[in-house]
C-alpha cells in the first residue's frame, strides 16, 4: 500500500480485480498477478480453517461420545425404548453441534491480502498496495511517476510473499486437552468391544422387542465305548442334523434330556434298550441303549425338526492264537510253548487246554486235566513270538499222549482257539528202572481207574523177586503197602492216595532229597515271575530274589554231590572220558541273579524276565559232567591272574585320563586369569604391590601344577612298566604278542612325554588311544587263552586244533565255541565271568547307559570344538 492519501469512502476506485474480470484481458494477466491471486486464495482458505476447526470439534465430540458409549455396551443394556430415546438425543446434539460451523463465513479478499502481508513480514504491505489505485494527482506527472515506482516495487515483492500454515490455536481454546481424553476413551472402548465392535454399534438402531424365552429344554447325547477298547467317548451333535457315526460294538448310547418338554426318541435296528437309572428327576431323564450292530436312531423335539443318526458298529473280532513252533522239550521234563496271539483290544488270558489223546480217550480220570497258564504277548499286534515255560513234571498226566489246544480270551469274554496238536506231555526223566515203572503205573491208575487190576498185577509182579527189583527193605515195604492199599481202595479218593504214594516212592528211589530242593527252586522262580508280572515293590522283589538265591544254592549243593558220585563211577568205567570244554559255575549263576536284581532295580522288567527265563533254562538243562580240571591247573590260574591285572590296568588308565583332563582345565583357567592381570594397567605403587602379590600366588599355583604334572607322569610311567611286565609274562606262558598292547604301550609313552611338557590336551588323546589298545589287547588275550586251554586238554588229538581241516577237528573246534548247553555263543570269545564282549546280550537299559558313558567321554575331550562340547553337554543335561 502506498503512503499517499486513501480515497474517500464515497469515492469511486477502480481495482485491478475488477479489470481482471473481463474475459478478454484475463489471458493477458502477468505472472505476478497469477501468483498473487493464488496466494490470496490460500490465505482465505487458511483463515476459514482457523475459524472452522474449533467449531468442527463440537460435532466430532458428539460422534466420539456416541461411539465410545456404543462400544462400551450401553445399547445392549437398554430396552428398545431407551435405545430410541438415546439415539434421538444424540441426533439432536449432532444437529445442534453443526450450528457454530454453519455460521462460519468465507473470508474476503481484503482479509486474505492482510494475512499475506502479516505472514510475509515485508514493509509497506506489498500485497495490499497492489490492490490500491492512485486517487489524487493523476494529472501530475511527478505523482504518476512516483506511483508507478511504488507499484513496481510492490510487484517485485510478490515473489517474496509467504503464507504460514493455519493455526487454529486449539491449545488456547482447550487448555485441559479434553479432546485427547476423548480419543483415548474411543480407542479403549474399541479394545473392550473386540470382535463385537460392529454388533454393539448396530444394536443402537435395533428397536425390536426381544424374542420370548424358549422353553428350557436341552438334549445331549454321546456314545460310551466299552472300557476294554480304551477309546474316548463319542459326542453326538444333535444340532448338526443327519449324522453317520462309527462306534465299537457293545457300546452304550446315552441320550439325556434336561428340562421339561416332549422329546420323541425312536431307536431302530441294532439298539437294545437298557434299564434306566433309578431315581430320575422329571427335569433330568436319561435313556440308554446297547449297540449290538449297525443301528439307526431318531430324536425329535417339539421345537425343532427331527435328527436321524446312523451308527456303524465296529465289530470286535475274537482273539487269534496259533502255534509258532512245535513244543520244545527240555532235559528236565519241562517244555516251552512258542505261540503268537493277538486281539483287537488286548487279551485277558491265554492258556493251554489239555485233553486225553489216543489210548485213554473216552475214559474217566481221577484228576482233571492240567490247565496251562500262558504269558500274554507283549506285542498287541501279534507279530512277535511269545514263549512260555511249562512245568507239568509232577502232574499225573505227565508222559501221556494228549491233545493240546491253545485258548485265548479277551475282555469281551470271546475265545479264540488254535489248531489242536497231538503231543506227549513230557515227564521228569527217571534213570532207575523201578522209579520209571512206578511212575508209569501211577499214570495208568489216574487215567484209567476202571482198569486198576492192571496196576494191581504190575505191583504184585514187582514183589515176586525182591532180591532183584527191590533189594532195599524200605522200598519193598513201600511197594507192599501200595499193593495192599490199592486192593483195599473203595473210592476215587483212595485211588488218588495210592497214586500219590507211588509218586513219592519214585522220587525217593530216584533222587532222595534232591527233588525237594528242586521243587523249592522252581517254586521260588514262579514266585519271582508272578511278582514281576504284577509289578511288585522293590522290597518284595529283593526278598524273593534272596529266596531264589538260597533255593538255588541248596539245589546246586545237592546236585554237585550227585555229580561227584556219578563222576567217580564214570571214571572207574571210562578213565579216558573227555571233560567238557566249558562249564557253568555257581559264580556265573550268582552273577545272573545279580543282573536280574539290577534290571529290577532299574525298572527294566522285560529284561529281568528274559534273564530269569535264561536262568531257568540253564538250571533245567544242566547235564551231568565231571568237574573241569582246568580250575586247578597252574597255567589257568596264571592266565586268570593276567586277565585280572589287565582289567585293573584299564581302570587305572581311565582314572589317570580323567585326572589329566582336570589338570588341563585348571591350567587353562589360570592362564586366562594371568592374561587378564597383564591387560590391567598399573594404578599406583599400591596397585603394583597388590599385582606383585597376585603374581606370587600365581607362581605358587604354577609350582603346584608342576608337582601334579610330575605325579601324573610317574603314574603313567608305572602303568607302562606294568604293561611291559604283563607282556613278558604272556610270552613266558607261550602266548603271542598282541598288537593292541603294543599300540597301548606306545600311546602311554607319548602321553608320558606330553604330560611332562604340559600338553594335557594331547596327553588325553594319547591316553584314549592307550585305553583302546588295552581293550583290543584284552580281547586278543582272551581268544588266545581259550585256544591254549583247549589245546592243553590231554584227551584232545591233533584234529582238535583250530586249524585242523578234518571234519572231526572242525566239529570239536565248533564245540569250544558253544555254551555249556551246546548252543552257539554270540561273541565266540573266552569268558570266565570277568571278560565281557560289548553289546553281546546287552539290554536296552545297558545300551543306553553305554551311550551316556560315551557322551561323557567325548565331553571330557578338551581338543574338540566348543560347539561340539556344548552339544554333548546339552544332550547329557536333557537326559
Amino acid at each position: 500500500m502506498s503512503d499517499g492519501p486513501r480515497p474517500a469512502p464515497g469515492a469511486s476506485t477502480t481495482t485491478s480485480s475488477e479489470s481482471a474480470s473481463l474475459g478478454g484481458r484475463r489471458l493477458a494477466q502477468p505472472l505476478w498477478r497469477q501468483r498473487l491471486d493464488r496466494l490470496v486464495g490460500l490465505a482465505r482458505a487458511a483463515l476459514w480453517w482457523e475459524r472452522a476447526w474449533p467449531a468442527l470439534w463440537l460435532p466430532l465430540a458428539v460422534l466420539i461420545a456416541f461411539l465410545t458409549l456404543s462400544w462400551l455396551g450401553l445399547w445392549l443394556d437398554l430396552p428398545p425404548e431407551g435405545r430410541r430415546v438415546g439415539l434421538i438425543l444424540f441426533g439432536v446434539a449432532a444437529v445442534l453441534s453443526f450450528w457454530p460451523l454453519i455460521r462460519v463465513a468465507w473470508p474476503g479478499r481484503t482479509a486474505g491480502l492482510d494475512r499475506l502481508d502479516r505472514d510475509s513480514g515485508l514493509r509497506h504491505g506489498p500485497a495490499r498496495a497492489l490492490e490500491d489505485t492512485l486517487a489524487l494527482g493523476k494529472e501530475d506527472v511527478g505523482s504518476r511517476a512516483l506511483w508507478e515506482l511504488h507499484r513496481r516495487r510492490a510487484q517485485e515483492a510478490v515473489d517474496r510473499l509467504r503464507l504460514a500454515p493455519p493455526h487454529p490455536n486449539m491449545a488456547g481454546r482447550d487448555r485441559f486437552a479434553l479432546r485427547a481424553a476423548g480419543v483415548v476413551a474411543l480407542v479403549a472402548s474399541a479394545f473392550v468391544a473386540g470382535p463385537e465392535i460392529g454388533q454393539r454399534l448396530v444394536s443402537a438402531f435395533d428397536w425390536r422387542a426381544p424374542a420370548p424365552p424358549s422353553p428350557s429344554l436341552r438334549v445331549d447325547g454321546w456314545i460310551d465305548p466299552p472300557l476294554y477298547t480304551r477309546a474316548p467317548p463319542l459326542m453326538i451333535d444333535l444340532a448338526a442334523g443327519q449324522q453317520h457315526l462309527r462306534a465299537p460294538v457293545k457300546s452304550t448310547v446315552v441320550l439325556r434330556v434336561a428340562g421339561r418338554g416332549d422329546v420323541a426318541i425312536a431307536p431302530g435296528r441294532g439298539l437294545s434298550a437298557l434299564p434306566a437309572p433309578e431315581n430320575q428327576r422329571p427335569d433330568l431323564r436319561e435313556q440308554r441303549f446297547a449297540l449290538t450292530g449297525d443301528a439307526d436312531l431318531s430324536v425329535r423335539t417339539g421345537l425343532a425338526s427331527g435328527v436321524r443318526l446312523t451308527i456303524e458298529a465296529i465289530p470286535d473280532r475274537p482273539p487269534d492264537i496259533s502255534f509258532s513252533a512245535p513244543p520244545e522239550v527240555n532235559v528236565r521234563g519241562t517244555f516251552n510253548l512258542t505261540y503268537r496271539a493277538k486281539d483287537d483290544y488286548g487279551l485277558v488270558s491265554a492258556e493251554g487246554v489239555v485233553e486225553k489223546g489216543e489210548g485213554f480217550a473216552g475214559r474217566r480220570s481221577l484228576v482233571p486235566p492240567p490247565r496251562i497258564a500262558l504269558a500274554l504277548p507283549a506285542d498287541a499286534q501279534g507279530e512277535t513270538d511269545t514263549k512260555s515255560p511249562v512245568d507239568l513234571t509232577q502232574h499225573p498226566w505227565a508222559g501221556a499222549r494228549v491233545r493240546l489246544t491253545l485258548l485265548a480270551r479277551d475282555e469281551a469274554e470271546q475265545e479264540g482257539r488254535s489248531d489242536t496238536i497231538d503231543f506227549t506231555l513230557p515227564q521228569r526223566p527217571f534213570t532207575k528202572p523201578l522209579a520209571k515203572a512206578l511212575v508209569e503205573q501211577r499214570r495208568i491208575l489216574v487215567l484209567d481207574p476202571d482198569d486198576r487190576k492192571r496196576v494191581q498185577v504190575a505191583l504184585d509182579s514187582l514183589l515176586i523177586a525182591p532180591e532183584r527189583y527191590t533189594p532195599q527193605w524200605g522200598v519193598f515195604i513201600g511197594l507192599r503197602i501200595a499193593a495192599q492199599r490199592l486192593r483195599a481202595a473203595k473210592t476215587d479218593a483212595d485211588l488218588v492216595d495210592v497214586a500219590e504214594w507211588l509218586w513219592q516212592m519214585a522220587l525217593q528211589i530216584e533222587d532222595g532229597d534232591l527233588s525237594d530242593a528242586e521243587r523249592e527252586l522252581r517254586a521260588a522262580q514262579e514266585r519271582l515271575r508272578e511278582a514281576l508280572d504284577r509289578g511288585a515293590d522293590e522290597q518284595e522283589l529283593k526278598r524273593l530274589t534272596d529266596e531264589l538265591r538260597q533255593a538255588m544254592d541248596r539245589f546246586l549243593r545237592e546236585f554237585a554231590e550227585r555229580m561227584q558220585r556219578e563222576q567217580q563211577q564214570a571214571q572207574g568205567d571210562q578213565p579216558n572220558q573227555r571233560t567238557p570244554d566249558r562249564t557253568i559255575t555257581q559264580d556265573d549263576l550268582n552273577r545272573m541273579l545279580n543282573q536280574i536284581e539290577e534290571m529290577m532295580r532299574r525298572g527294566d522288567v522285560a529284561e529281568a524276565q528274559r534273564l530269569l527265563d535264561q536262568l531257568r533254562n540253564i538250571l533245567e538243562n544242566l547235564q551231568t559232567a565231571r568237574p573241569n580240571s582246568r580250575m586247578t591247573d597252574p597255567l589257568a590260574r596264571e592266565m586268570n591272574r593276567a586277565m585280572e591285572d589287565m582289567d585293573n590296568m584299564i581302570r587305572e588308565q581311565q582314572q589317570l585320563r580323567d585326572d589329566t583332563f582336570r589338570q588341563g582345565q585348571q591350567r587353562r583357567m589360570q592362564q586366562r586369569g594371568q592374561q587378564g592381570q597383564r591387560q590391567q594397567g598399573q594404578q599406583g605403587q599400591r596397585g603394583q604391590r597388590g599385582q606383585q602379590g597376585q603374581q606370587g600366588e600365581g607362581q605358587e599355583q604354577a609350582e603346584g601344577q608342576d608337582g601334579q604334572q610330575g605325579d601324573l607322569g610317574r603314574r603313567q610311567q608305572a602303568l607302562r612298566e606294568r604293561l611291559q611286565e604283563l607282556q613278558r609274562r604272556m610270552r613266558g606262558m607261550g602266548m603271542q604278542g598282541e598288537q593292541g598292547l603294543s599300540d597301548a604301550e606306545q600311546a602311554m609313552r607319548d602321553a608320558e612325554g606330553q604330560i611332562g611338557q604340559g600338553q594335557e590336551g594331547q596327553a588325553v588323546d594319547s591316553q584314549g588311544r592307550a585305553l583302546e589298545g588295552l581293550q583290543r589287547g584284552m580281547q586278543g588275550m582272551a581268544q588266545q587263552m581259550q585256544q591254549m586251554m583247549g589245546q592243553g586238554d590231554g584227551t584232545e588229538q591233533a584234529g582238535d586244533q583250530p586249524g585242523d581241516g578234518t571234519a572231526e577237528g572242525r566239529s570239536r573246534a565248533g564245540q569250544r565255541d558253544n555254551d555249556p548247553l551246546g548252543r552257539p555263543t554270540r561273541s565266540r570269545d573266552f569268558s570266565d565271568g570277568r571278560v565281557k564282549v560289548p553289546t553281546a546280550d546287552e539290554s536296552a537299559a545297558q545300551r543306553a547307559r553305554r551311550i551316556m558313558e560315551e557322551l561323557r567321554r567325548k565331553l571330557g575331550d578338551p581338543t574338540r570344538p566348543p560347539e561340539e562340547l556344548e552339544y554333548f553337554e546339552r544332550l547329557l543335561r536333557r537326559n
